[in-house]
């Protein structure tokens, strides 16, 4: 069985982002991370390959588009227990919306497909920096694979898949048959940290980095100039300014919360 995880590099939550002249998010000088929500991604794949009679006939791979950063989302996924890692980097994809990075994505599956089938892709429910949930759907029309998306719960046997997905009123039930296109939610099972061994492993594992060339992508057919989509303008966050203290001495301040909730349209 072949699996492919798609695992993206996002700038870390708790930096100080910062935007480029094209108000494309600046991905190369602030710090970055492997998207928690691809974390459950790799986690889900890792598990299938573990369910598998004979693990070792399987393969996992880490597949990430992006800034040469971007590689250290690939090596945290083979710190994690990913067994390749494959990394599509160009110039010209700076810059493009889902519906690009889904080609990208997809053009890249198929070229490791060439070399050995793709059983299965797996997903993270949506990216931490830019939560639009919609390429796990495109990757699976491009592929042209079923898409079960949004497992809460995934259960394999053979090329069988059955999955739970949590909605607002009720639990539903999907099964499909291999190969597909999975997507898991952070409610999947909490992701492993990597373990020393699996740091020191790592280094060791096959690591490929690819152009646009490499895996048949026009460089006009990506980045910001063919974006459906894109930001106009930003502006910076305005400083924080000091709270307001309200006392109580005389048994109204009560009424004078309220009444700053009721001024903020809190209430």
């Amino acid at each position: 069985m072949n699996i492919v995880v798609c695992v993206k590099h996002v700038p870390d939550s708790t930096a100080d982002w910062q935007f480029e002249s094209d108000n494309t998010v600046d991905r190369v000088s602030v710090d970055g991370l492997l998207s928690e929500l691809d974390e459950y991604a790799v986690e889900q794949a890792l598990q299938v390959k573990e369910k598998q009679g004979d693990a070792a006939e399987v393969t996992v791979t880490a597949l990430s588009v992006g800034p040469e950063k971007a590689a250290d989302a690939v090596r945290k996924a083979l710190q994690m227990g990913a067994d390749k890692g494959v990394h599509v980097v160009d110039d010209a994809i700076a810059g493009s919306d889902a519906i690009a990075t889904s080609l990208v994505l997809a053009k890249a599956i198929e070229k490791l497909g060439a070399e050995s089938k793709v059983d299965l892709v797996v997903c993270g429910m949506a990216s931490t920096d830019g939560g639009m949930s919609v390429v796990p759907a495109m990757l699976a029309e491009r592929l042209a694979l079923p898409q079960v998306t949004l497992a809460s719960v995934i259960e394999t046997q053979g090329a069988q898949v059955r999955i739970k997905r949590d909605g607002d009123v009720a639990t539903e039930v999907i099964g499909a048959t291999l190969p597909i296109v999975l997507s898991v939610t952070d409610q999947s099972g909490e992701a492993r940290y990597p373990s020393f061994k699996g740091i020191m492993a790592a280094k060791k594992k096959p690591f490929d980095t690819l152009s646009l060339g490499d895996i048949g992508v026009d460089a006009g057919q990506v980045g910001l100039s063919v974006a459906y989509s894109a930001v106009e303008a930003t502006e910076a966050r305005p400083p924080r300014t000091a709270g307001e203290i309200v006392t109580d001495e005389d048994g109204s301040g009560a009424k004078a919360l309220v009444d700053f909730l009721a001024g903020k349209k809190f209430i």
